[in-house]
């Protein structure tokens, strides 16, 4: 195999391939990026029998041919080579990078130990990028990071109709996010839990392309596909039962207040300066303030008031800042609007337009609160 091809182009196709590769591989192939050089294209490939990740990078090709080479190791060398068009050759069981005046070999691995990709599955329908990579943004942060309570790990994705919903929770925090999206068939439904960290990664680096589609496999098969401008990527579904989040979201409040996001987020991070680890901040909703306080005794303390609209009941209830930040970053909207019902139930996160009206109800994050000691 020997190509030609640009800097930037190779070295985004690479990262692309490389990006899902296991920190371990259970075999040392599995640590390998394919490149197979055919016609006027290079495809770049990796798998690891649960995540499939492949990209086409337009090359000349001089000689066709494949090798696998070490994907870490070709995705730090191509990010770093000057800026100048790339030579690749194979030269027996070594592979030459030829870029300016810089050169590097590298070892190769056996291809006839690589296993197959799996086939990209029938696509279901497509959606619009830039709104797919907000929303699984603004999920993911309520996913856990337990790979012992695996099923917490993921973002469930129920798609009913036009509208996809996403839903993911740690057991200390829920976010919601329904949008849009253009299926194939307008009766498609399912309900299905995907890796947050495969999800979020796959929507992040999709958004060259005005769209993606999503690829369903039939029943049975536990697999989901996103391809976008010559990008795909594949992954196992995860087993087991997502809570019933649901039932978790109050029908009504007691208290409802409305703050501006951008103050209130500065305001908690310089109160939360002082929160010892796991530490929540106090925060006491009265006629038309905020007080958020932080430490007591012979501790650091602080203190900071803000304005506030609150509807209802006066309320004292506490948070982990650390949640509550990522709540608040999540909204991305002028305002926020907490709703409550009582300071030992969860709060519930909506965003409000800059007039402090429509609800943007399409986002809901839920946020369970500390008990509060005296």
């Amino acid at each position: 195999m020997q190509i030609r091809v640009e800097r930037d182009a190779l070295a985004h196709a690479v990262t692309w391939a490389a990006r899902t590769l296991p920190s371990r591989p259970s075999m040392p192939v599995l640590s390998g990026v394919m490149l197979v050089a055919d016609g006027d294209s290079l495809t770049l490939s990796s798998f690891d029998y649960e995540v499939s990740a492949r990209v086409n990078c337009p090359v000349d090709v001089l000689e066709p041919g494949k090798v696998l080479v070490s994907g870490r190791l070709l995705a730090d060398i191509t990010k770093s080579l000057p800026a100048a068009p790339v030579l690749v050759k194979v030269d027996g069981n070594r592979v030459a990078i030829e870029c300016g005046r810089s050169t590097f070999t590298l070892p190769t691995l056996p291809v006839e130990d690589y296993p197959s990709l799996p086939d990209m599955p029938t696509t279901a329908g497509s959606v619009d990028s830039e709104a797919f990579a907000q929303a699984v943004s603004q999920v993911a942060i309520a996913a856990g990071k337990d790979d012992t309570l695996p099923v917490l790990t993921g973002i469930r994705m129920e798609i009913d109709g036009g509208n996809i919903t996403l839903a993911a929770t740690d057991r200390y925090r829920l976010a919601v996010r329904t949008f849009p999206w253009s299926p194939t068939k307008t009766s498609i439904e399912l309900n299905t839990l995907i890796p947050a960290k495969i999800l979020a990664d796959a929507a992040k680096n999709m958004t060259s392309s005005s769209t993606v589609s999503i690829a369903i496999a039939p029943d049975g098969e536990k697999l989901i596909g996103f391809e976008s401008e010559g990008m795909r990527t594949t992954t196992r579904l995860l087993d087991g039962e997502f809570p019933k989040y649901r039932s978790l979201l109050p029908n009504e409040s007691s208290t409802r207040a409305t703050i501006d996001t951008q103050e209130l987020m500065n305001a908690v991070k310089r109160v939360a300066l002082v929160a010892e680890r796991n530490t929540p901040i106090r925060m006491t909703f009265s006629g038309s303030e905020l007080s958020l306080r932080a430490g007591t005794g012979e501790d650091a303390q602080a203190n900071e008031v803000i304005g506030a609209e609150v509807d209802g009941d006066d309320i004292e209830i506490a948070f982990n800042p650390g949640f509550l930040i990522d709540g608040l970053n999540a909204i991305a909207s002028p305002k926020s609007l907490f709703s409550f019902t009582v300071a030992t139930k969860p709060a519930v996160i909506t965003g409000l337009n800059a007039e402090g009206a429509n609800v943007e109800e399409d986002y809901k994050y839920l946020l369970m609160p500390i008990r509060l000691t005296a």
